[in-house]
């Protein structure tokens, strides 16, 4: 079941947590994101590219033209060091959401 509607509120988190493991270009973003959640997490073009032209001006990922595993032209994206602590921050937020949220929503 695709998550879309859900996405809100992490895909920064999510984008940034991808990057961790190395750079890559959006298509590959988006690619590896379906992958780790066996095709659930769906992220649009729309949603992407904008959400990396805002991490990249808020110093969270740097970019530069590079080559595709296929031989196009393509923006390749790396995490930066402020990237990093902006994602243990990220990550730990969602952890005190989950950990709030989790009684209420899925009572034992």
């Amino acid at each position: 079941m695709p998550y879309k509607d859900h996405l809100h509120g992490t895909l920064d988190a999510l984008v940034l947590r991808t990057l961790s493991s190395g750079p890559r270009h959006g298509y590959a973003i988006v690619r590896w994101l379906r992958e780790q959640s066996a095709d659930a997490i769906r992220i649009e073009e729309g949603s992407l590219y904008p959400a990396l032209y805002r991490m990249e001006r808020d110093g969270w990922v740097e970019a530069e033209w590079g080559t595709s595993e296929i031989g196009r032209k393509a923006k390749i994206y790396k995490l930066t060091a402020k990237g990093r602590r902006q994602l243990k921050t990220e990550t730990e937020q969602f952890a005190s959401f989950v950990a709030a949220v989790s009684p209420i929503l899925l009572p034992a």
